[in-house]
């Protein structure tokens, strides 16, 4: 008898504490203007079930559709066909942690473009670092 259940690659997750209030953080990642000025353009709402687009620029527009709005502690979509988006924000004082979480990796998978997912998540997990850097530069203005 074969395992057919794919093999699970771990979530890219990464943390990283703000010099910036909750509020501030929440409207940076939980508003089509907020997500465009750090990570890439689109018509997100905040909305559970809003179906919406991140603009990929070379690589197209990418639809994604909200699940969870938790304000201003927790917000998840789906991107694309297999990831999954989550930020979660804690109050620490005056300072807000925030993590990012991609999940939905598999040793199997691969993207709408034929790369294996194992490629693309270490690429990607690199990526977020810068990323996660810009959102704070970002709030911290």
């Amino acid at each position: 008898m074969s395992n057919t259940l794919p093999h699970q690659l771990p979530d890219i997750r990464q943390t990283q504490l703000f010099n910036a209030p909750i509020q501030k953080v929440w409207a940076a990642v939980a508003s089509s203007q907020g997500i465009a000025a750090w990570f890439m353009q689109n018509d997100f709402e905040p909305v559970v079930g809003h179906e919406f687009h991140l603009d990929a620029g070379p690589f197209g527009k990418s639809p994604c559709k909200v699940t969870i709005i938790d304000p201003p502690n927790r917000l998840s979509f789906n991107w694309g066909k297999d990831w999954t988006l989550t930020f979660e924000l804690a109050e620490r004082g005056d300072q807000t942690e925030f993590t990012l979480i991609h999940g939905g990796w598999s040793a199997e998978g691969a993207t709408e473009f034929g790369e294996p997912h194992e490629v693309v998540r270490d690429r990607m997990s690199q990526g977020w670092v810068g990323m996660v850097q810009k959102l704070g530069t970002y709030v911290q203005a």
